[in-house]
């Protein structure tokens, strides 16, 4: 059985200002020594009917503290979103 049919994996992440952002986790994956996580913003009214920017960050550890920060590099960015999006193509529909 798909772990999609069981309901939203949800990740709540502040922002440099301090306002939390709440987003349902799509993916994640390892590349190269690296790990990353697809998702996208959370609504919690279905009735806004708005479409979801795909969000790839990678996952950073400091210490004993784990963040998730913009892949800086364009080709390390496109490399993981080409990944993501074959991965998740039978679930979601993309547009550029």
């Amino acid at each position: 059985m798909d772990e999609r049919e069981f309901g939203a994996d949800l990740l709540t992440l502040t922002d440099d200002e301090g306002v939390a952002h709440t987003f349902e986790k799509l993916d994640e994956l390892e590349k190269d020594g690296e790990y990353y996580v697809a998702m996208v913003p959370y609504y919690d009214d279905d009735s806004l009917g708005q479409q979801g920017e795909l969000i790839i960050l990678k996952k950073s550890v400091e210490g004993e503290n784990e963040f998730l920060v913009g892949i800086e590099s364009e080709e390390e960015f496109n490399e993981v979103a080409a990944i993501f999006m074959k991965n998740l193509e039978d679930y979601y529909e993309f547009t550029e």
